[in-house]
């Protein structure tokens, strides 16, 4: 045992140096636009990122949705492409593209070869300010946008129900409202909103240009200072304050009914702390609690008592995040085993988390699963997108580049005791919401 100590203290002193191998710059340009170079030369390509500090937590009430419209919008024309030609200009070059818009951020990227780098950011940049919109163009969009929720939420059970448990988690914040947008408020949005959100969010000093892979610090610098140097920085850009949660004081219940569906599932939620720039110990102890609960399969703890020994379930998991700017949730979920009802799949549940919280954590079994959370952290710096993205989702939520550094380490360094502390805290049932998804019945 003495000897497994002192090598996963070995292992934990050289996670840094491992994982972070790849050097990370980061400097700002004089308008305020912040830059993050991860250089990577294996392969003559590049990944090509910008993050607006800015999602569907940050609409206005009765804007719901209008984030997301937007970054649909980009793709239309400005005073120098016309529709669709910023695509097909990607696409001529050999890239791809896409985008993405979140309850904290709003990410466009693309993915080219090294020696397109400045077309893309040439491109990126015109759009960052020069955006035409057309009531032409805007009303069809808006179209496509409604056939997305339908075709996603309306079509799909379980969007439905995570939209419904969601709105019951958050009662004043604005997580309780979908990313997408209600649809009542979808098909009411205007071309005057989408050019107010964008005239006031879109700017150099609410974006983030993340670059990835074959490049250096002096030539991404050069590039940028020409390309996006020149974009005005804004003189109103928002204090980005949102409407916070009250104490919750009683749990909250939820059934969705849908013909579509099949098996009876259950879902419960809790509010859960995020992960703080400086402070990160929570989270990650909250992150090993979800491995240790459900997240290995039947080797876990609900795997082992609620599957294994009880056989009243025939699935569970825990689920936990952590990156938001905001609160978080921890989750946890079951699928009853045949022949079991509901109510008592989920009394076992119940029962199963209340022997936890009395119970010691096999300390074996977490060193376990740290080992294997660093190990896919070693397998992910493999996808140059994956590692941008992890920076950026981090520095649009409050954190930065040295939390993101430090993260792995933070994780290693859990112990029993911080899981246990974690565990009494989030598994709180007045910060929970409980919801079955379950076959229509006739009668």
């Amino acid at each position: 045992m003495k000897i497994l100590t002192g090598f996963i203290a070995f292992i934990t002193f050289l996670i840094p140096s491992i994982l972070y191998a790849e050097n990370v710059t980061s400097f700002n340009l004089d308008n305020g636009m912040q830059v993050v170079v991860i250089e990577d030369h294996r392969a003559p390509v590049v990944t090509h990122m910008v993050w607006y500090r800015v999602g569907s937590a940050d609409e206005k009430a009765g804007k719901s949705g209008i984030a997301h419209f937007l970054e649909h919008l980009l793709f239309k024309g400005t005073e120098t492409l016309k529709p669709g030609e910023f695509s097909e200009i990607v696409a001529a070059n050999g890239g791809q593209e896409n985008a993405f818009t979140s309850y904290d951020y709003t990410a466009y990227f693309q993915r080219v070869s090294a020696d397109r780098l400045s077309l893309m950011m040439g491109l990126e940049a015109d759009r960052m300010q020069n955006l035409i919109l057309s009531e032409e163009e805007v009303l069809p969009e808006r179209d496509v946008v409604v056939e997305e929720r339908n075709s996603r939420t309306e079509n799909n059970p379980n969007s439905l129900l995570h939209e419904q448990r969601n709105a019951l988690q958050f009662h004043n914040h604005r997580y309780g409202i979908p990313v997408i947008g209600w649809m009542h408020e979808i098909k009411q949005l205007t071309r005057q909103d989408a050019l107010e959100f964008y005239r006031t969010y879109y700017a150099p000093n609410n974006a983030i240009l993340i670059v990835a892979g074959d490049t250096t610090p002096e030539e991404v610098r050069a590039l940028a200072t020409e390309h996006y140097g020149p974009l005005v920085p804004s003189k109103d850009l928002p204090e980005r304050v949102r409407t916070q949660e009250p104490p919750h004081i009683a749990p909250f219940r939820t059934t969705l009914t849908d013909a579509r569906v099949r098996q009876p599932q259950f879902i419960r939620t809790y509010l859960a702390e995020s992960r703080k720039a400086g402070d990160q110990k929570e989270a990650a102890a909250l992150v090993m609690l979800a491995e240790l609960l459900g997240g290995s399969g039947l080797t876990s703890y609900l795997g082992q008592e609620l599957q294994l020994k009880q056989k009243v379930v025939i699935n569970s998991s825990a689920f936990y995040d952590g990156t938001a700017l905001d609160m978080e949730t921890f989750g946890l979920y079951i699928l009853p085993a045949p022949g079991t009802s509901n109510e008592d799949a989920e009394a076992a549940l119940d029962k199963a988390i209340e022997t936890f919280l009395e119970t010691d954590v096999d300390a074996a079994h977490l060193e376990r699963l740290k080992t294997q959370a660093m190990a896919s952290q070693i397998y992910a710096r493999d996808s140059l997108s994956g590692l941008a993205r992890e920076y950026g989702t981090a520095l649009t939520t409050g954190l930065t580049i040295q939390d993101v550094q430090d993260w792995p380490a933070v994780l290693q360094a859990v112990t029993a005791e911080d899981v246990m502390a974690a565990a009494r805290k989030v598994l709180n049932i007045n910060n929970s919401v409980s919801s079955w998804l379950l076959p229509e019945t006739k009668g």
